[in-house]
């Protein structure tokens, strides 16, 4: 049984959708900890509702960057993860923090990477005038949303689309592509080799949504 810890600062849908399916496919992992920095996080509840351990690591009551990552990481290594899942967690990883979890920390990012790195990612889609938009679940690198691809979902970015409306209809495929990674990863699915990421049974590692 693999252990699993998801590190939030918000609402944290695609934790939701990892933990559902974690249960509904009953995967050979659990989720042993969700861990945010702002104990405001809503998804703190979720857990508790569904009887996972909780844990807050405030980033405001440290003077460096450092100091909160290492505290984080003595609190996730606390549970003995086996791997460690960025679902919302809206900070900057130190290079020490991504080095301690190489190879077992996995993120998602609202674009078809390596484009459009970093925040509003929808926005700066439509103004470039993109066919195409989506999400990228990744092994993450101290390169801040780079690092070897494991799935990619695409949707197409509609004459009429907002940053809202893109959005919305991009993180309904992360809901999927998320937790199919993450599956994928504690089942020992995965191998990279070179920087890039295979399924060992060639399951597809692209989704074309329709809408």
């Amino acid at each position: 049984m693999k252990n699993i810890v998801i590190l939030i600062s918000g609402r944290g849908s695609n934790m939701e959708a990892i933990v559902q399916a974690c249960a509904q496919e009953k995967w050979g992992a659990r989720i042993a900890a969700i861990v945010s920095n702002k104990a405001t996080a809503a998804g703190l509840a979720f857990a508790a509702q569904h009887g996972i351990d909780t844990a807050v690591v405030d980033h405001k009551q440290f003077d460096s960057r450092e100091a909160f990552d290492a505290e984080l990481a003595r609190v996730i290594d606390g549970f003995q993860p086996d791997l460690v899942v960025l679902a919302g967690f809206m900070r900057i990883l130190t290079e020490g923090f991504v080095r301690h979890y190489e190879g077992r920390l996995l993120n998602i990012h609202p674009s078809l990477l390596p484009a459009f790195p970093g925040l509003h990612t929808h926005e700066r889609a439509i103004e470039a005038g993109c066919k195409l938009a989506g999400a990228t679940v990744h092994l993450v690198t101290p390169e801040l949303d780079h690092g070897p691809i494991v799935i990619q979902a695409a949707v197409p970015v509609l004459p009429s689309d907002t940053g809202e409306s893109l959005s919305a209809r991009v993180l309904r495929q992360e809901h999927l592509i998320y937790p199919r990674a993450v599956r994928w990863f504690v089942e020992d699915q995965l191998t990279v080799s070179n920087g890039r990421v295979q399924h060992q049974a060639g399951a597809p590692q692209v989704v074309w949504a329709a809408d």
